[in-house]
């Protein structure tokens, strides 16, 4: 009977299943897909192609074009997938304070500098050579964030065997395994294998930090309310006070009336992963494509001593606005090399495309940001090249829109990109300040570099590199 019944149910669901995506199959079946079509596979193995839709069984649309992507970003019968702004969304009137808060946080990664700097100086002192400078830039990038979005000092930097930041790289290594691993998607499967138990105790120790920070600064903020004056109430002194991201998401929505603990912990995580993970892999290309171009190296170099002299003075924040040719660096790098290199959107409801055929609601579309950015047809014939020039003012304009997107664009755009952008900033000045970077010439300008998925799009070989020290300067 048992047998039966699991017979019928095996010969019945296919066929329930596809009754209720009738109307999507048939809105799916005239928009044009790839001919090459495999039993099994579907027409997954055509997704690295040049296609314009690709229809998987799951009904994934694949788009490289501009005005697709816009289409994607912007209409709202389009949702994301994995929500990155999660509840902050939600702070109707306030995400400008947000995004002020975020910018002037991005001045405190001047803070880490000297650390940073300290960190390359230990290395050379030791002996010189090539070596991974993946491990530091994570620090650096983690102790940066930590502070804007916790207000908390991991001290990652001066401390290599940091459980905060073990527990993280540990916990992304395991999901990235997991999505390219079938057998560990299912939750019930994944509970079966050693990783759950590693994943779990990942998770609990950075749940356990963040819980522990959330609690602190609760009790911080009712003590600092209870002893407002009533100046402080009329002036409203507390907003000259510098404020953490956690902060603003406790008070903006209402204090301890507002948001979870559980809310708080999602909305601080997600901001302290994609900030620590996306500037480093930013961070780490761009040294890499300053190695392979020493020309391009050099004029970096001589527009920070414009702007440093033969000084060897901290970084102040007017300082990075004069950094025009950095700047044109970081986003050429960006455009060869974004760190997010795809982003997924689920259809909530039926879109009409230009075309005139229809996106169903229940599919999903993967954005490819990597083929928009390297597309001749927004880029001209030398897209693969890497030219910084290529953003100054009178060769970039509007025109370009949606071509070039590293954090994604529109209503759900990163949030923290003008962050990301200062920070990137801050740390190659003090990098280049001080050190040269020396690496395997290009004989030509499409630079090579092996890059995997792991999370982010990232190097193979973990941004290996060789650093010379540079005369020392006047005090």
């Amino acid at each position: 009977m048992a047998l039966w019944l699991l017979f019928l149910i095996g010969l019945l669901w296919p066929l329930v299943f596809r009754y209720r995506r009738r109307h999507m199959y048939k809105l799916a079946s005239v928009i044009p897909a790839p001919s090459t079509d495999n039993p099994v596979l579907g027409i997954a193995h055509e997704l690295a192609g040049n296609t314009e839709a690709a229809i998987l069984w799951l009904l994934v649309y694949r788009f490289r074009r501009r005005n697709m992507y816009r289409l994607g970003a912007l209409v709202p019968g389009c949702s994301s997938e994995i929500p990155l702004l999660g509840i902050t969304h939600t702070l109707v009137g306030n995400t400008e304070d947000i995004m002020t808060t975020l910018q002037k946080y991005s001045y405190e990664a001047m803070e880490h500098n000297g650390i940073i700097k300290g960190w390359l100086g230990h290395i050379l002192y030791f002996g010189k050579g090539t070596f991974s400078i993946w491990p530091y830039l994570t620090a650096y990038t983690l102790d940066s964030v930590c502070e804007t979005a916790m207000g908390v000092k991991i001290n990652a930097q001066e401390n290599p065997d940091s459980t905060f930041l073990k527990n993280l790289n540990r916990l992304l290594n395991l999901i990235c395994e997991r999505i390219f691993h079938l057998w560990l998607q299912p939750e019930w499967m994944f509970k079966l294998f050693p990783q759950y138990k590693e994943h779990e105790r990942c998770m609990k120790q950075l749940h356990d930090f963040t819980d522990d920070v959330i609690r602190k600064k609760r009790i911080e903020l009712e003590v600092e309310q209870k002893n407002k004056t009533e100046v402080d109430y009329e002036y409203d002194l507390g907003l000259y006070k510098r404020k953490t991201f956690l902060d603003l998401l406790i008070t903006l929505s209402g204090g301890s009336d507002g948001y979870t603990n559980e809310e708080l912990r999602e909305e601080v995580l997600t901001l302290t992963i994609a900030g620590t993970d996306t500037s480093a892999v930013a961070l780490g290309f761009t040294l890499k494509l300053l190695g392979k171009y020493p020309e391009i190296q050099e004029k970096v170099y001589q527009e920070l001593r414009d702007v440093f002299g033969d000084t060897d003075r901290p970084l102040v924040k007017e300082d990075l606005t004069k950094m025009k040719y950095l700047e044109r660096v970081v986003k050429e790098s960006l455009r060869l090399f974004p760190p997010v290199p795809f982003i997924i959107r689920k259809v909530l409801e039926d879109i009409k495309l230009p075309s005139g055929h229809v996106l169903p609601g229940g599919s999903g579309i993967v954005i490819s940001i990597w083929g928009i950015h390297r597309d001749p047809k927004y880029w001209g014939p030398d897209a693969e090249h890497f030219d910084p020039d290529r953003f100054l003012p009178e060769r970039f304009n509007l025109a370009h829109g949606c071509s070039y997107m590293p954090f994604s664009s529109g209503p759900r755009n990163c949030l923290g990109y003008q962050y990301a952008l200062m920070s990137v900033k801050a740390a190659l000045s003090g990098i280049l300040r001080n050190y040269k970077v020396v690496g395997k010439v290009e004989d030509g300008p499409v630079p090579k570099i092996r890059v995997k998925l792991d999370i982010m799009m990232k190097a193979v070989d973990g941004y290996q590199l060789e650093l010379e020290k540079r005369a020392t300067k006047a005090a």
